[in-house]
């Protein structure tokens, strides 16, 4: 596992063209990132609907970079061999879900894969803690998760991004903290000042004009 302080780039795909997914998928490599981040939403856990295992095993022939997927399902517990198979090579499931966490996670790790667990917003940094030392990623959404467009929720979730820093080094552990939504040029250095260090980024990245430089600014 790389270390838990280096800078990471993940561009989101959610925010790619779809219809030249190849071409995307090699312009983000060629621009630096250093994961790609695959949103799956299943229109339940929230209320968008976005790919499904098939898309993820679309994408992997593209690159050889860590595909980073996140699963914003009810279930993920019973969808989760179809995303192992499709490809994935990190696979965050949210705490909020309903599926028994430790198991899920331990299926995750035996697959051999990078283990990530999510938080939304409005869920406390102490739902968590009893499963920090079985991840080496934690997600924490910086807007609410399943809706396109909104702003950086920085009082609501910054002190979770710190909090879980300072938990990190009490403890002696060593998982990454990320950070998804709202990600741009400014917020990247806030969450960056809390303890983040994978900045998953769609718009900002996708939609810049020259994706490179936008992408060597947030590694700055």
């Amino acid at each position: 596992m790389s270390d838990c302080n280096t800078r990471i780039i993940a561009p989101s795909i959610l925010a790619a063209d779809w219809s030249r997914i190849r071409e995307e998928v090699e312009k983000a490599e060629r621009s630096g990132a250093d994961w790609l981040h695959l949103d799956v939403m299943d229109g339940h856990f929230v209320e968008n609907v976005s790919f499904g295992p098939q898309f993820v095993a679309a994408v992997r022939p593209c690159t050889g970079i860590t595909l980073d997927v996140h699963l914003m399902m009810t279930r993920p517990d019973k969808y989760l061999d179809r995303f192992i198979e499709a490809g994935a090579d990190r696979i965050t499931v949210h705490v909020e879900a309903d599926h028994a966490v430790s198991e899920t996670l331990a299926r995750i790790r035996a697959a051999g894969l990078g283990c990530g667990l999510a938080l939304n917003p409005a869920t406390p940094f102490q739902e968590v803690i009893p499963y920090l030392d079985q991840i080496d990623l934690l997600l924490i959404m910086t807007v609410v998760p399943g809706f396109g467009g909104q702003a950086f929720m920085e009082v609501e979730t910054m002190p979770k991004v710190a909090s879980a820093r300072d938990y990190r080094v009490d403890k002696g552990l060593a998982y990454h903290i990320e950070v998804d939504g709202g990600i741009d040029l400014r917020t990247v250095h806030i969450a960056a000042a809390n303890g983040a260090n994978v900045m998953v980024a769609g718009t900002s990245l996708f939609r810049a004009k020259d994706m490179s430089e936008a992408v060597r600014q947030m590694r700055a």
